[in-house]
């Protein structure tokens, strides 16, 4: 099958892990053949699971499979304020850079297309920028009694819900609650800002995570793949 996609350069990926790189996006002006041709460098397409003749169209031109991704909705109802919960500072930076790097080494930002540090360098990076407000707009942290970090999450608002951009918990805070405390504290962000929804993405191989989104009782509302070939 021939399909058509637009081809859009990353141009802040590119930068920071020094390849050029793009994502395309269907229903475009051009053939996957006409973007081999002129493009160079890493390209990147994320592909509703449904959509199986685009799927195989890109097996076909030497695209791979790099993860599967579920996108879940959960409702913001009545909330509450989470013990040990306490926004992130700037003085808190390189010990969320450390964990962030470690929880998230095996994203889809892996070798064999990237270097085996990017991934955890760009999660370090989403993380810093969470705190200074420049990506995400806030992180809060969990600590236990003694103020030490046991995990993190960071949030935004887009278009009048709030999507949750990273949320990790510490190996050795693992199988404490500090996974639902760190949902349940970014779900009340949400809800005092008046926001509606809670949106999240998480790998489908992720099932520690998959299971807390459902067992808080959040939807799932679709399920990607994300396919990478290095032209």
């Amino acid at each position: 099958m021939s399909i058509r996609v637009n081809i859009e350069p990353l141009s802040w990926e590119s930068a920071f892990f020094n390849q050029p790189t793009a994502r395309l996006t269907s229903e475009g002006n051009l053939t996957l053949a006409q973007v081999l041709q002129q493009s160079s460098g890493l390209l990147q397409m994320k592909v509703p699971a449904e959509q199986s003749a685009i799927i195989d169209a890109l097996g076909e031109h030497g695209f791979q499979l790099v993860e599967g991704e579920a996108d879940l909705l959960l409702p913001l109802t009545q909330t509450e304020r989470q013990a040990g919960i306490r926004i992130a500072r700037e003085a808190q930076i390189p010990a969320l850079r450390a964990a962030a790097a470690q929880a998230f080494s095996q994203s889809r930002f892996r070798a064999p297309w990237f270097d085996p540090a990017d991934s955890g360098r760009f999660y370090a990076q989403w993380i810093e920028n969470a705190v200074r407000g420049t990506f995400d707009h806030q992180c809060l942290l969990a600590c236990d009694e003694k103020g030490g970090l046991q995990g993190f999450v960071s949030m935004r608002e887009v278009n009048g819900d709030m999507r949750i951009g990273l949320l990790a918990v510490l190996p050795e805070a693992r199988g404490l609650g500090v996974g639902q405390r760190l949902l349940l504290a970014a779900a009340d962000w949400g809800r005092v800002r008046q926001l509606t929804h809670l949106r999240v993405a998480t790998q489908l191989s992720n099932l520690a995570a998959m299971r807390l989104y459902l067992r808080s009782g959040a939807r799932l509302e679709s399920t990607a793949y994300w396919f990478y070939r290095k032209a």
